[in-house]
């Protein structure tokens, strides 16, 4: 089995919770983020979870992800947006730009998480024409307030399944190529 390890920034507890999920269905070390290893050789995975601020992965784990360099990555973020929306979506590509080089990223997951009370509480004080206090965003609010749920938390699970499951793919494929790049270079007798 492949070593993980599971690195994640949380503050709500929204991402440490896939974080964990992940975790148990793959073996992986857990680190928060400020606690996470500088040296990752030992790993063939890395996992890497973050809440999402001002439309990217918030200051802890922007501070971590250009240290990650040549590994396998999976990216994971909790969030007050609908799952699927462009916020969502966009987070991702500024995650990646961030990473070290020479990293492959094997898949990404996203799940919609509570907001905590005190950002609630500013955003209502900003103006009602504010797209992050508008009914629009009030609703969601309400939407992400039982989340990450028993079904985010099964959907991680799955999650890294199917990454163990690509990477079982990816290897098998590998080997086939080599073999085959060895037979066309065999010497025949």
């Amino acid at each position: 089995m492949r070593k993980w390890a599971v690195i994640y920034s949380s503050t709500t507890g929204n991402t440490k919770s896939i974080a964990e999920e992940i975790a148990g269905e793959t073996g992986g070390d857990l680190f928060r983020v400020q606690d996470a290893p500088t040296d990752l050789s030992d790993y063939d995975v890395i996992a890497l979870g973050y809440w999402l601020r001002r439309g990217g992965p918030d200051d802890l784990m922007k501070a971590y992800l250009p240290s990650v360099t040549g590994k396998r990555v999976v990216l994971f973020q909790t969030h007050g947006a609908d799952v699927g929306s462009e916020h969502a979506v966009t987070s991702f590509a500024r995650a990646a730009y961030l990473l070290g080089a020479n990293c492959e990223i094997l898949g990404t997951f996203s799940a919609q998480g509570k907001l905590s009370p005190a950002l609630i509480a500013r955003r209502k004080k900003s103006e009602p024409d504010d797209t992050h206090n508008s009914p629009e965003a009030q609703e969601r609010w309400l939407r992400a307030a039982d989340h990450p749920n028993e079904e985010d938390r099964a959907a991680a699970r799955a999650f890294a399944h199917k990454m163990e499951h690509k990477l079982d793919l990816l290897e098998k494929f590998r080997r086939a190529q080599e073999e085959k790049k060895h037979s066309r270079t065999a010497i025949p007798r």
